[in-house]
Formats: structure tokens, sequence, C-alpha cells
């Protein structure tokens, strides 16, 4: 049973506001967060567990007789740049599969296969998130057998250790299969695959297998081991992509880099390893506790899956929604570090090599959504992956931006967005626009400068600059975003609201960004006209926020996307506090989409979980939490929409931060949609704007105390209800707030 932590109890004794020592990094007595099941993975998507580094992961199975451990690097990526613009952009019937787009491939799997024995007993395999690691356990003929695997980040491979409690247990082999038909070479105690792609890409993958007694050896392509008492398996895998369009996006050939890896670790004791490994992964993992309440011990006892049916049919399970939570920042950390790829719509965990959707980055909400939790959930280095693809991309969208529109600035690009920069399908006109968000909310929650005068701002002025040349004025002087589209959703006109909304925070960033950086003056007095002449939100006929300009909008229409509710949230055009009208009409607009039918899309609940908790209305937020198990969560706790899509499981997290702490308006707005579900817990290292660690606890629906930690010094406003404090926080102390 958990235990509540003590610290922010006894803050509520303190002084409205107090010095204090740092907030709590963890919730005390929390439950283990572990999924597990009492059986092997019976397939890739409902079953199989993922381990992640950031540019590699892996699927891991779990079989007895035969363990699968189905791998990939970020950047194995079939077609090229495409230069759409210059195929494509001349008409505009634009090709879904454009010219060159390609897809994101499956590198290959390893195969551990074991000979048999006795029918083992008391089986169990498990992902621990705060150590991120796999385990399966299981008995056979009196003997123990365990079998870890993890993913390093600072040894930038795979690592697997079966060992067993009795002498000279392990005899089987490794089997290497690529993915692309390359042949595996096996030499002493090695296997390699190496080869390329049609589009020239070149890969290698490397086994090494080390052993405790028995013996080793190559044979017909694979590794035999024989009366081994333990084995560790280590798995370095990579590519010649190299992200730098001026040298042909490819890099030297992986060999070396792959050899000197797996040799490295193959030097290394393995406890110091995993010692390192969970060190890495637990210094992102443990910034974010979360507690929002108990659940009976014999739910929490049940294996994963089997406590997702029991939520389904109504059983309360609070634990697991700590751990969608926490699952939701792990697969973050697992798929985007510093040096890697972005996080695309499967991760590093896409076991196929024609995926749906390619595979790729869509630009029209669903790379945005997996980064939306970044910032909030304390993860903010794992979302520079975003900023360096998008920002190598730059010279290839000005060229195609210019073929497809003419002699403008800036540039744009289209939805679908692959490794080397190069998109197809839809002109996703507001595109660019809508990531410059994100390199914005990076600066609006670090106050780096440095990172904003470098990377944040030039991204954001050139999206600007396109939006400065291509708006048009209407015979009254406003402004509207000409042949615009709702994804996916209605006709191409002029002033659609989800691109009126996205231009006007995108001015509304850039404004504040050049403010901050003291810089063009100019063109900010420009952008400050124009915000004020776009066209903005209008109520419709039945009480709604219109989706167009006319008043067009089907009170039975359930489509998936909520684009016009853009301004809600991740915008901050429209607040219950600001806006009360058109808030309003947001909420009406939100609850005619309905719940069923197509509404019922991974990506679709935490994006309504988000809007209603930027409304205020808690229990409809937690409701879009339910229906995102109910509907969208597949047995290993991963979202899909059908397919699996990882965005659903990003944004539901994104969704959750915004139900405890808001900071896009001016100030930092404590538990602002608490819902019943959760009438007493804790949450501790979320982040606000402004340079701000939050911790909070709650007992029966009210705050009990706050703690905010000032990690720039900068001064803040915190408010719970009506009530506001102000504080003004020395960098790097903690103040603690009561009302």
């Amino acid at each position: 049973m958990k235990t509540r932590s003590l610290t922010l109890w006894l803050a509520a004794l303190l002084p409205c506001v107090a010095a204090a020592a740092d907030p709590p990094r963890a919730v005390a007595g929390q439950p283990d967060q572990k999924l597990w099941f009492a059986q092997a993975a019976g397939n890739w998507e409902a079953h199989a567990l993922p381990l992640g580094n950031g540019p590699m992961g892996c699927m891991v199975f779990g079989g007895i007789d035969k363990e699968q451990l189905q791998f990939n690097v970020d950047s194995l990526w079939t077609g090229n740049e495409n230069m759409v613009g210059k195929e494509a952009g001349k008409s505009k019937d634009d090709s879904y599969l454009a010219p060159g787009m390609g897809f994101y491939q499956n590198f290959g799997s390893l195969f551990i296969e074991l000979n048999g024995g006795g029918t083992p007993s008391d089986y169990r395999r498990q992902l621990e998130l705060d150590r991120a690691v796999h385990t399966v356990t299981y008995t056979r003929d009196g003997v123990r057998f365990t079998r870890e695997t993890f993913c390093s980040h600072p040894a930038g491979v795979i690592v697997m250790r079966l060992t067993a409690d009795g002498p000279g247990r392990h005899s089987g082999r490794l089997v290497l299969e690529d993915a692309h038909k390359a042949p595996t070479v096996a030499r002493d105690a090695k296997l390699t695959a190496s080869g390329a792609l049609d589009n020239g890409m070149q890969y290698e993958s490397q086994v090494r297998l080390l052993n405790r007694g028995g013996k080793v050896a190559a044979r017909d392509g694979t590794l035999v081991f024989e009366n081994c008492d333990s084995l560790t398996v280590v798995l370095a895998a990579d590519t010649d992509y190299l992200m730098d369009r001026a040298k042909g996006w490819k890099g030297e050939h992986p060999h070396a880099r792959v050899t000197a890896r797996a040799d490295a670790v193959s030097d290394r004791d393995y406890d110091q390893l995993l010692k390192a490994h969970v060190a890495d992964h637990q210094s992102l993992f443990k910034r974010v506790s979360l507690d929002v309440g108990r659940t009976d011990p014999e739910q929490a006892a049940l294996p994963t899956d089997r406590r997702i049916e029991a939520r389904r049919k109504g059983s309360a399970d609070p634990d697991l929604t700590e751990m969608l939570f926490q699952y939701g920042r792990y697969l973050l950390i697992a798929s985007s570090r510093p040096g890697s790829l972005p996080a695309n719509l499967q991760g590093v965990w896409n076991n196929s090599n024609t995926p749906e959707w390619h595979c790729d980055y869509h630009t029209n909400i669903n790379v945005q959504m997996n980064y939306w939790l970044a910032e909030p959930a304390n993860l903010g280095e794992c979302q520079l992956p975003l900023f360096d693809l998008f920002t190598a991309g730059i010279p290839v969208h000005r060229e195609a931006t210019r073929i497809r529109f003419g002699d403008v600035p800036g540039f744009t690009f289209q939805t679908v967005y692959n490794v080397f920069c190069g998109t197809g399908w839809e002109w996703n006109m507001i595109g660019s626009a809508w990531i410059a968000q994100h390199f914005w909310e990076h600066y609006a929650f670090t106050q780096d400068l440095g990172y904003l005068r470098k990377t944040g701002y030039p991204f954001m002025k050139q999206a600007c600059q396109f939006w400065e040349a291509r708006l048009k004025k209407l015979p009254d002087g406003r402004l509207v975003v000409p042949e615009g589209w709702s994804p996916e959703h209605g006709p191409r006109e002029d002033g659609v609201s989800h691109d009126q909304q996205i231009v006007w925070d995108l001015f509304r960033n850039t404004i504040e960004a050049s403010k901050a950086l003291g810089v063009d003056p100019e063109m900010r007095a420009r952008l400050t006209d124009m915000q004020e002449r776009l066209v903005g939100p209008r109520v419709g006929k039945w009480g709604q926020l219109q989706e167009w300009m006319a008043d067009r909008d089907d009170p039975k229409d359930d489509h998936r996307h909520t684009s016009h509710l853009f301004a809600v949230y991740p915008g901050r055009q429209i607040s219950p506090a600001e806006t009360p009208e058109f808030a309003k009409a947001a909420a009406v607009s939100l609850e005619a989409r309905g719940e069923t039918g197509d509404a019922r899309r991974s990506w679709t609940w935490p994006w309504r979980c988000a809007i209603w908790a930027r409304l205020g209305q808690g229990d409809k937020a937690a409701h879009m939490i339910d229906g995102l198990i109910q509907y969208n969560l597949l047995p290993n706790m991963i979202a899909t929409h059908p397919p699996l899509q990882l965005d659903g499981s990003f944004g539901i997290v994104a969704g959750m931060c915004e139900m405890l702490v808001q900071s896009h308006a001016g100030q930092i707005q404590l538990l602002p949609a608490l819902p019943a579900a959760w009438p007493s817990g804790s949450v501790s290292g979320l982040r606000a704007r402004g340079g701000f660690e939050v911790g909070i606890e709650w007992k029966d629906g009210r705050l009990v105390a706050a703690t905010v930690k000032s990690l720039t010094g900068n001064k803040c406003r915190v408010a719970y209800g009506k009530e506001t404090r102000e504080l003004e926080i020395a960098p790097g102390k903690t103040s603690v707030v009561r009302f």
C-alpha cells in the first residue's frame, strides 16, 4: 500500500511563502512501475515489450525456447530527399506516395534458440519502467532461469544476459536474421550482417556472444553454444546516414562505429554496464513522480493485460493511470535522445519494411503530439532531435516552397516527412508554423537565450516570413490564410480556423521571442499589426466554435480531428479566463464530436483530454484517459490507432500534465482540472514556463501545499482557483506555497 510523501504535508504548516528544500523527487512508497505478464508475447504489436536508447530500439518477446529481439535503428530508411516541389509541386495533384518518400525500415531480429527440457513453471515477463530493464524468469527441471535485457544509451548497444541457478544449463544457438536478406557471417563468437538498401544506404549489425563455462562455436552462419553457465549477448547496429544535406545525407560506412561499440562492451563487466545504463535512464525518468490514488492490492497484483481488462470493466485502478503516465515518459526517453532522430509514428520499434503511413513524421498533428509531453513532463532535452531534423531541412523546404508557391521568403512543407527532410502528400501549408511552436515552447520552459538565439528564433522567423508574404487581405482589411485546410476535414478555402489560429500563435510567439532577444523591432511591429488583423474565432449558429469562416459545422459530425480547437490547446488564443465566450463555444464543439466511430483513435483521446483540461473540465479530461484505455490501448499498454502508434501514448501524458499544472497564460495554475477520480494525491517534478519546477500535494479535492523551484531566478505568479501569490525565488531555490 502506498504511503504519502510527508514533505508537502509539513510544508502546509509553514508560512504562506517560505524557503524550503528542493521538492521531493519521488513519492515515498510509490508502487513499482512494472508491466508484467504470465506468458510470452504472442505478437509484436500487442504483446512484445519495448526497449530503446534513442537511436536504437528493440521489441522483446520473452519466449522460453526461442527468444526474439526485433531491433531497429532510427535512420534505416529507403527513399531520399525527393524534392517533391520539383516533381509533384508544379500541380495541386500531390501524390501520397511522393517520389522518393520511402519507408522507415525494420533492421532485423536476433533469435536465441535454447534447447528444451521439462515443462516450465512460474513464468514471468516484465518491463521495469524505472530501470528500463526487461526480465524473463521461469523454472524448468528444478532450475531457475533468468534473462535480463536492456538497451544502453551510454554504451550504444543492446545487452542480454542469460543466467541459471545451476551450472551448464545453457545450450542452443544464436541466429541473426537481416530484414533485407543480407547474409550473416559467423566467425569466432561474432555474427555480422552488412548490406545496402535500394537508395544506397549502407547498414550493419553485429553480435557478440560472451560465455562463462561451456563453449561457443561458429556454425553455418550461426553461433552454437553448449553447456554454458551464463551468456551475455551484445547487439550493435547502425547506418551511414548523416543529417547533413551538403553531404548528401550520407556519412562513412558504419562498420567501424558498430565494431567499436560491440568491442568496447565486450571488454566490460556486465554489472558495470547495467549500473551505467540504469543511472543514465534514471537521470531522466526519476525527475517526475505521480500519485493519484491507491489501487486495491488484489487488482494491483494482476498481470498488466488482466489489469487493463479489469479497468475496462469498471474497476478503479489509479496505479494503472500512473503507469500510463510514466510509460509515455519512458517511451520518449527510449526513442528520442540528443543526437538521435525524433520519435516517429512507431518510434524505434517498427517491424515492417512497408509500414502504415511510412512510419514517418506526420506534420499535421502526429509528430507534434509526440512532443507535447517533453517540456511539462521534464524531458526537455528529449525534444532536441525534433529541432535538429527540421532545422536540417530548411534548405530543402525553401527550394520546394518557392517552386510550389512562387517567389516567397521563408518556407513550409508537406504532411509526410522522412529523415532526408523529403516530404509528400498534401501541402501542409501551416506545417512550419505549427512546428515552430515547439521551438518556442522549449525556450518558454527553459529560458535558454543561447538556444533561442541560435536555434529557436531563426526557425520561427523564417516561418513568419512565409506568412508575411502569403496572407491574403480581405476587402475590410482583415487577413486570412488562403487555400487553407482543416486537417483532415472539409474543403480547401480561405480563412480556415485551424490555420488562422496557428498563424496567430506563431506571430505571438515570435513577437515575444524577438523581445526576449532584443532584435528585429521592425519585424516585431509588422507582426503585431498583422496578428491584430487576423480573422479570429467565431461562434456559430448552434453555439459552436466555427471550423470555417462559413457557418457550416454539422452538430452530428464525429470527425476524429478537432483542428479548429488548436487555439485552446496546444495554442493559447482561447481560455475560460480571457475569452469565455469562445471557450464555451469550444466546449460545445468538442462535446458534439462525440466519442464513437471515427473519434476512437489513439491520438484523439489525448488531444481532447488536454483541451478539456485547458477548459477546466477535469472530469471530462479524465474520461478521455478512460476512453484511451477502453478502446485504444494494447495489452502491452502502447496506444494503437490502429495500428500501433505512439502519439497516443505520448499525448496522454501531456493531457495529464495539463490537468495538474498549466502555465500558458502568464501564471502557474495549480490543479486547474483536478477530476473527482483523483481525490487525493501528489506530483513532483513537473515543469512550468518561465523556468520553474513544481510539486503539488492535494487531499479530498483541495490543495494542501505546493513547492515551486526556480531554475533561472525569474519572478512568477502562482494561482489556485481565483487566488494568486507573487513569488520571487533565487535561482536554484525553492519556495513552499499554500492557499
